[in-house]
């Protein structure tokens, strides 16, 4: 991917496989949240190809954004809805036709949000903002999950308990987590790439 003349991410190449948690370590300005936009669909690389599942990212991008749950290092939220209203919205955008109310109940559950279910999402803390924003990553039972920096400026507490969630979710999703945190990574993924000046090495 490049921007005018700037190389963001050169030659990178790897493969995950099914129900994989994958750690993609890199600090800050190495490439990790561009190459992660590329595998969900939020940006378009300047050349090379992407397979989810064997769909390629750029000829069926709505197939492939159905299997995908994203979540950005902002979490895109809307902070004059509650914690249920948003997750059935988000459900409904993603496509989801039938059981939205069960499916978003287990989400809540999952993710630990069943006291905040009808409390406005501007009136979350940061941590569990960050929740929703994991909940609404699952709520369509995607096949692949890509969490961008999930733990990034929530307090100790609320970190651990996030890493404990994202852990929970590995073998039911194939994972990708990125993150500048060795420990974080080391703990819950099974292998890790390190990128460093938008290359793996």
């Amino acid at each position: 991917k490049n921007y005018d003349d700037v190389k963001a991410v050169r030659s990178i190449s790897f493969d995950v496989k099914d129900g994989e948690i994958l750690g993609f370590l890199g600090a800050n300005g190495a490439g990790k949240s561009t190459t992660l936009k590329i595998l969900s669909g939020y940006l378009t690389q300047t050349s090379g190809n992407v397979y989810i599942n064997d769909i390629n990212t750029l000829e069926d991008s709505l197939s492939v954004r159905k299997m995908i749950g994203y979540l950005p290092e902002s979490v895109p939220l809307y902070s004059d809805m509650s914690v249920i209203e948003y997750l059935q919205f988000m459900a409904k955008i993603r496509g989801m036709k039938e059981g939205i109310v069960k499916r978003v109940n287990e989400v809540i559950e999952i993710t630990g949000l069943e006291e905040y279910r009808k409390v406005l999402i501007g009136k979350l803390s940061k941590g569990y903002r960050q929740r929703t924003g994991i909940a609404q990553s699952i709520v369509h039972k995607p096949k692949v999950l890509i969490l961008d920096e999930p733990t990034i400026g929530i307090d100790p507490v609320q970190v651990v308990e996030t890493r404990s969630l994202i852990q929970s979710l590995g073998g039911e999703h194939t994972l990708i987590l990125s993150s500048h945190i060795l420990p974080e990574v080391s703990t819950i993924c099974k292998r890790v790439l390190v990128i460093h000046d938008g290359k793996i090495v």
